[in-house]
């Protein structure tokens, strides 16, 4: 055979094999993702980071293995935890999710694991924005409305304490405290953030209605209401009045749930797919 016969033969053979060679990665891929999946059940989160690096790098098209990189991360993540080992992680946990997300902008998965990062790194308001961004997708998710409004009580709170003084908060309109002076710099403050945390609040509960956990913080946004509303002391009853009608709608809404799950569970243990207790 001569030199340009041979020249198609070895383009052909060498195709063939960079092909063997690719299924073979992808293979080889596969596993490192299933043991990956394997040690995220059994909590070896650094094992799975692992696994699911070794994945991704075996085969760059894996779809679920950056987005299970990614989540194991998030596991390692503590929160509140501000060392920079820690913020490391959190923020490389991120940057996988965004990368997930640059091909997949309506990953719901992706968008609620950076909310849940930047809210476990108390970044209040990128948690509220990647919150939002999880209900632009999917504008009933009771979760995400839910920690828009837990977010809005939480930053209310720390405002209203700056001027209290830590621990005295009354809850029912601090009318003590907030004098002439303080009133005005409260309602600046905590005006918009209450009147947000109603709505998502609210909204939580219109995607679920049995949701006690957002029925008890609509009680507590109330309270921030009657501090806004000072000055004002029929408003303030008012909200005050508000706020203890949700209080009551929480605990038996609350029992009811609770009368449910053990009916449904026949008042035993139950276990999940996972071997756990429930």
């Amino acid at each position: 055979m001569n030199r340009l016969a041979r020249k198609p033969v070895l383009a052909a053979v060498l195709v063939a094999m960079i092909v063997s060679m690719t299924g073979c990665d992808r293979l080889k891929a596969r596993d490192q993702l299933n043991k990956g999946v394997a040690s995220f059940k059994a909590a070896r989160y650094e094992e799975a980071i692992r696994h699911f690096q070794e994945a991704e790098r075996l085969d760059p098209k894996l779809p679920t293995a950056k987005a299970f990189l990614a989540t194991a991360l998030s596991q390692n993540v503590v929160p509140g935890l501000k060392t920079p080992e820690n913020m490391k992680t959190a923020h490389q946990a991120i940057d996988t999710f965004q990368e997930v997300l640059a091909a997949d902008p309506s990953d719901i998965n992706s968008l609620k694991g950076i909310a849940s990062l930047y809210y476990q790194l108390t970044e209040f308001d990128k948690a509220k924005e990647w919150q939002k961004k999880v209900l632009a997708v999917d504008p009933k998710d009771p979760e995400a409305a839910y920690t828009v409004g837990v977010i809005d009580w939480t930053q209310a709170h720390e405002n209203l304490l700056k001027v209290t003084g830590p621990g005295n908060d009354d809850g029912v309109g601090n009318v003590k405290a907030l004098n002439k002076t303080e009133c005005p710099k409260i309602q600046q403050e905590n005006g918009a953030l209450v009147e947000e945390g109603l709505k998502y609040l609210n909204m939580a509960i219109e995607s679920r209605p049995n949701y006690d956990d957002a029925m008890q913080y609509l009680n507590l946004v109330y309270r921030r209401k009657a501090d806004v509303d000072c000055g004002n002391a029929a408003a303030v009853k008012d909200d005050v009045d508000k706020a203890t009608d949700w209080s009551h709608k929480a605990m038996g809404t609350r029992k009811e749930n609770e009368a449910k799950k053990e009916k449904a569970t026949g008042g035993g243990i139950t276990m999940d797919s996972n071997g756990n207790m429930k």
